[in-house]
């Protein structure tokens, strides 16, 4: 065990056996929350691709936990539902039994919303009074808790976009949406593998230079992502359904045709898809670099496996998405193709954690009483 670890402990009184509990304990709560994130994310595609996000038009934060009781209920959720776009320009004649059918799906997202903030809040109130944080660990996991809360308030105010004139969200709103998402995730898991790692130091020749290059694999996989939304927000899997060439051509014509020309890189549906097509080959491509390199020169370490990971998700990611396209996207296949992308990053960053040395942290404070 390394000593530098067990000085603190044994300034505050606490035996190293029960910091390392505690930090387990800490850790194993992080990562069932960026389990329950990793859902939310696969469960808001299926919600998606089932086009049932805007089939809830109020966001009632409490009262909303509670599914709708009775005819009289489900027939104001439905009337109310009427009265926007959606329905009357696309599923005007629907019947209530179709309505319930993306209701529950939406629904479901927005439990499970909840679920992972009483999942949070409660445990690090318990952690709290249990003085189970340090001060730095308790401000972290506090930011992250934050960036939950606004993660629903963004949630809301994307579905928002889709209940004035057009019957769908706005793919910016959509794309921060699933940004910050991935974004909470990626900090819980990254928090997390600190705690677990203990005070232990990885020594990896040229760290520095391997963390950089591993920085930008991780942030090209997080931008192909984003792009992944914009080719949700704007429908663009259903257009172009052929591998490699789109319209017959390496560049489909026609990528130009808005006003300003910033617009067409996001609203655009054949540049949005071949943008998507080239993040998705170029990151495919990063990566695999980096594993041949990794192979030669990083030596056998965990980071080298973590990289051995992330090269197997990057190729059946790319090959999933070339079937997912050319089946203009089915729900099955979208769905995984959104966890293969939130396997990919997590398979990353993993490997980017490990080759940052953790420092040992101050322990807890002993628990007041007897």
């Amino acid at each position: 065990m390394d000593v530098a670890a067990l000085r603190p402990a044994r300034r505050s009184g606490i035996a190293p056996e029960r910091i390392a509990r505690r930090r387990r304990a800490v850790a194993c709560w992080l990562l069932a929350l960026a389990g329950l994130v990793l859902a939310m994310v696969v469960l808001g595609g299926v919600t998606r691709l089932h086009h049932a996000g805007l089939s809830i038009v109020d966001w009632r934060p409490l009262v909303g936990a509670l599914p709708p009781f009775g005819e009289e209920a489900w027939q104001a959720l439905f009337a109310a539902y009427k009265r926007f776009p959606e329905y009357q320009e696309i599923n005007r004649g629907m019947t209530l039994d179709e309505f319930k059918g993306i209701f529950w799906l939406e629904y479901a997202h927005r439990l499970l919303g909840r679920i992972v903030g009483i999942v949070f809040i409660l445990p690090f109130l318990w952690f709290l009074i249990r003085r189970a944080f340090d001060r730095p660990l308790a401000l972290k996991v506090l930011a992250i808790g934050i960036l939950g809360g606004l993660q629903g308030l963004l949630g809301w105010y994307m579905v928002q976009s889709g209940l004035v004139d057009r019957p769908d969200v706005s793919p910016y709103r959509l794309a921060a949406h699933l940004g910050l998402a991935v974004a909470i995730y990626g900090c819980l898991v990254w928090v997390a593998l600190g705690l677990l790692m203990g005070g232990t130091v990885e020594r990896v020749r040229q760290a520095s230079r391997w963390r950089g290059a591993v920085w930008g694999a991780t942030g090209l996989v997080f931008l192909t992502i984003l792009s992944g939304a914009f080719v949700a927000g704007n429908d663009a899997g259903l257009a172009y359904n052929t591998f490699p060439l789109m319209a017959d051509a390496i560049v489909p014509p026609d990528i130009f045709l808005i006003e300003p020309l910033w617009r067409n890189f996001f609203e655009n549906v054949p540049l949005v898809q071949l943008d998507h097509r080239l993040l998705a080959m170029l990151t495919a491509l990063v990566v695999i670099v980096l594993w041949a390199a990794a192979l030669r020169w990083l030596g056998p370490t965990p980071a080298r496996v973590a990289l051995h990971a992330a090269t197997g998700a990057v190729l059946g990611q790319f090959v999933l998405g070339i079937v997912t396209l050319l089946t203009f996207v089915p729900v099955p296949l979208g769905a995984a193709h959104q966890v293969g992308a939130m396997a990919v990053f997590t398979a990353i960053l993993v490997a980017l954690r490990l080759l940052y040395p953790v420092r040992a942290t101050p322990s807890p404070a002993p628990p007041s009483g007897p």
